[in-house]
């Protein structure tokens, strides 16, 4: 069998259709012996006969030992240095009432960045000492139940919002615990608009001096915060992007911010206690993507923040990361029923044409909305059942009435995949339940957790009297 000329270089024709590539999915997901696909034992087929189609299916073993992985890796890795480091998962990859629970349990704290998920934080019964909470533009009521709850930090992004901030806390008689989010000027290698620490974005406070007065914002933000009542600055923050795989951009972030914390010692005669040096790990999504493990990711920063305090005569400050993506997206699937199958043809590049086979299935961009955002790429296998015929070049597509609609651009799918059969696309835990939409109308899916044998909801599905309950006539 040949491979299909409208496949793109990194897809490699399977030999076997029904493979699982451990890489894109939870650890205890696997086939049974009549080829269905089964987390944690229980099969796809079940779970779309209990709860439906589409269906976001979380291993919860899967999700807490990533979570404990990366805490547990980046303690061993600086615990000579600093003591260990603050893990704070980043809610806004997925994040329900559940999924905070599991983060607490696991020692992990809680990356928020609205009011609407540090509703969840409190209603999870998280203290307010391990939440963190994010935002380029935070409101006043935002800002005053980050108070309320006795925040651990409030990752500023502006000098407005520091003398917001400032004030609003000093009025009350308190001290916000403040981090500066710096943009270092590293442009990560991903997408740009998933790359958040170069200069042309709305993230943070620019390192680059300003060419009249030669100070740059990040300068003056310190010098603001130490000298405000209401402001306690702990450290320094930055994030470079999502989804990279390359060392040397985190690298050079933390050598850029460590030497900024030397200039804050020159200058005010203080070594700031904290630096968190963000997230944006990533996973694979596809046979190209190559993840490193935590404990890689974790040696490799341990070994240039500890250089690079010793060349600058600093002590190392105490470490914080917040992954999301790592920890939540592999650890979900998201269960589709297939509906109208087709083949067209195609115009290829030699000038020749080839056969496309595009693969309907009852939910898309409303569940998973990074294909048609990011160009993002997602794989699929069949999930109720193997299959012995050959695969074939196919495009797994959306029910909604929009042409950019597509879940799955290219993957080998086996030749008598038919309407009613169900397919499987790894590697969706991760803004995509986050990101849903009610497009056309069409009701969010459940969400429901796997473990020891049994399958529980954590988030219901919509109904159609959801939808309709917020019209007003």
């Amino acid at each position: 069998m040949t491979l299909s000329p409208l496949a793109p270089e990194w897809l490699s024709h399977p030999a076997d259709a029904n493979a699982l590539r451990p890489l894109m999915w939870a650890r205890d997901v696997t086939r049974n012996d009549a080829g269905e696909i089964e987390v944690a034992g229980v099969g796809a087929g079940a779970l779309a006969k209990q709860f439906g189609t589409p269906l976001f299916v979380v291993s919860e073993a899967d999700f807490r030992a990533r979570a404990r992985d990366f805490k547990d890796s980046f303690d061993a890795a600086f615990a000579d240095l600093c003591g260990g480091v603050d893990v704070y998962y980043a809610g806004k990859a997925f994040l329900c009432t559940e999924v905070a629970r599991w983060v607490a349990s696991e020692g992990l704290r809680l990356d928020t960045c609205s009011g609407g998920e540090l509703a969840v934080a409190r209603r999870a019964g998280i203290p307010g000492a391990n939440l963190g909470l994010h935002g380029n533009n935070k409101s006043d009521a935002e800002l005053t139940r980050a108070l309320d709850m006795g925040l651990g930090r409030i990752v500023v992004d502006s000098l407005p919002e520091l003398e917001r901030l400032g004030t609003l806390a000093a009025s009350r008689g308190e001290r916000a615990n403040v981090m500066l989010r710096l943009t270092p000027g590293v442009h990560a290698h991903t997408h740009d608009f998933i790359a958040t620490a170069h200069e042309d974005q709305k993230f943070g406070l620019s390192m680059a001096p300003d060419p009249e007065t030669g100070v740059s914002p990040a300068t003056a933000a310190v010098a603001a915060a130490l000298g405000h009542e209401g402001i306690t600055l702990l450290g320094l923050h930055c994030h470079i992007g999502s989804q990279i795989f390359e060392p040397e951009g985190f690298e050079l972030a933390a050598k850029r911010l460590l030497g900024f914390l030397s200039g804050v010692k020159a200058e005010h005669g203080i070594e700031l206690p904290e630096l968190d040096l963000g997230g944006g790990y990533g996973i694979a999504y596809t046979e190209a993507d190559t993840p490193r493990p935590p404990a890689e990711i974790a040696k490799a920063m341990a070994a240039v923040v500890g250089a690079t305090c010793k060349e600058l005569g600093l002590a190392v400050p105490r470490i914080s990361i917040e992954p999301g993506r790592a920890i939540a997206g592999p650890s979900t699937f998201t269960l589709y029923r297939t509906g109208t199958i087709k083949t067209v043809r195609v115009d290829t590049a030699g000038g020749g044409t080839a056969e496309r086979r595009y693969v309907s299935v009852d939910g898309g961009m409303s569940d998973n909305a990074r294909p048609v955002l990011y160009d993002a790429d997602y794989s699929a296998v069949l999930a109720s059942r193997a299959s012995e015929d050959d695969a074939v070049m196919s495009r797994v597509v959306g029910k909604h009435c929009e042409s950019g609609d597509i879940v799955v651009r290219d993957v080998y799918l086996p030749a008598d995949t038919a309407d009613g059969d169900l397919l499987a696309v790894p590697g969706t835990g991760a803004y995509c339940w986050a990101l849903s939409s009610n497009y056309n109308y069409i009701a969010r899916p459940p969400v429901v957790a796997v473990a020891n044998g049994a399958a529980r909801l954590i988030i219901r599905g919509e109904t159609e009297e959801d939808l309709l309950s917020r019209d007003v006539s």
